[in-house]
């Protein structure tokens, strides 16, 4: 494959960034919400330097990631955050912030959590995180995640979260848009505390979730992506457990949902809590439709020299789901009703 030159690798860096910007506020849009912009004072406010984290819309620096997000208060702001390791969290509890590492993949935001959840803890109107990455991030309860998400509108591209309890845990907002892209969710999961399993992505009661061109690996325990969301879009991933431990499903929809599963590859690794099927739709308490749930074109195998029965997709609502062009492994059925 031929290689970008550096030049070329920014411009498409900076038009990925535009898109994601319009992606952004066609959810914030889409949530009926108006942002408030800076004012020409707020413009115009000194330079404070020093500081790791820039808000860019005013130049003003600040040691502490959670005193950029307090300086942006209700209002709509990119926090750019200089390459580091930083022992830091923050919570957002207003406004629209975007979490923008200066060089993408040069900032880690490493074993600290606020609140006893996660390493941004989010419950403002909106929030976006650019090429960042969270890691080893526990907590007593087992529900250590990267992002903890309350509410609001959440946008992520280019980001990893690594060896941690979970990568994204969400309350339940069902207006709220999530949309996932080109991120990393790598030794992640636990089934290990009272509190139950954590996964790789937990989603509780939103409305939409997208996940597209993204990556899940080594799962500790619990499901990739359990998500109680009424529409998924989970396009053009790679799902790898083959160096899992203790894992259950890919993808989990245990209450139901309808949109689209297209273009994953799946691949079943050998040390699995649950290897009855790669999804699940409907196991649990059953709060959206399924019918019309398309699952198509998406590629599923075993290991190498892994020989068992498996279920492509365990179906316990009874929909009638679109099912076509999936290509699978020997021993592994399209669908199964449980």
């Amino acid at each position: 494959m031929a290689q970008l030159s550096a030049p070329a690798r920014s411009s498409m860096a900076h038009r990925f960034a535009r898109s994601l910007d319009w992606v952004f506020m066609v959810l914030i849009l889409g949530m009926g919400l108006v942002i408030v912009p800076f004012t020409a004072a707020q413009a115009q406010a000194p330079a404070q330097g020093g500081g790791a984290f820039t808000i860019a819309e005013t130049g003003r620096s600040f040691g502490s990631l959670q005193a950029a997000v307090n300086a942006i208060g209700d209002q709509r702001g990119t926090i750019e955050i200089a390459p580091g390791t930083y022992r830091q969290c923050a919570v957002q509890t207003a406004g629209v912030v975007i979490y923008a590492a200066r060089e993408y993949g040069s900032v880690t935001f490493d074993r600290t959590a606020c609140e006893g959840k996660a390493a941004l803890v989010l419950r403002g109107l909106g929030a976006e995180v650019r090429g960042i990455t969270f890691s080893n991030i526990t907590v007593p309860d087992g529900n250590g995640a990267g992002i903890r998400l309350e509410r609001g509108a959440l946008n992520i591209a280019y980001s990893q979260f690594r060896d941690s309890q979970q990568g994204i845990l969400t309350g339940d907002d069902p207006q709220g848009r999530i949309y996932i892209m080109r991120s990393t969710f790598s030794g992640l999961g636990t089934c290990e505390n009272s509190a139950g399993c954590a996964h790789s992505i937990y989603i509780g009661n939103y409305g939409d979730l997208t996940v597209r061109e993204s990556r899940f690996e080594r799962g500790r325990g619990g499901h990739y992506v359990k998500a109680r969301s009424a529409k998924v879009v989970i396009e053009g991933n790679s799902f790898d457990d083959a160096a899992g431990s203790a894992t259950n499903y890919m993808i989990d929809l245990p209450a139901g949902s309808i949109g689209t599963i297209a273009d994953n590859w799946f691949i079943q690794g050998r040390d699995k809590e649950n290897y009855s099927a790669f999804i699940a739709l409907g196991a649990e308490t059953v709060l959206h439709p399924s019918d019309g749930l398309s699952v198509r074109n998406n590629e599923a195998r075993f290991v190498p020299g892994l020989q068992r029965r498996s279920v492509f997709l365990a179906d316990w609502s009874g929909s009638r789901v679109d099912m076509a062009g999936n290509r699978l492994a020997s021993g592994l059925v399209n669908y199964e009703r449980r």
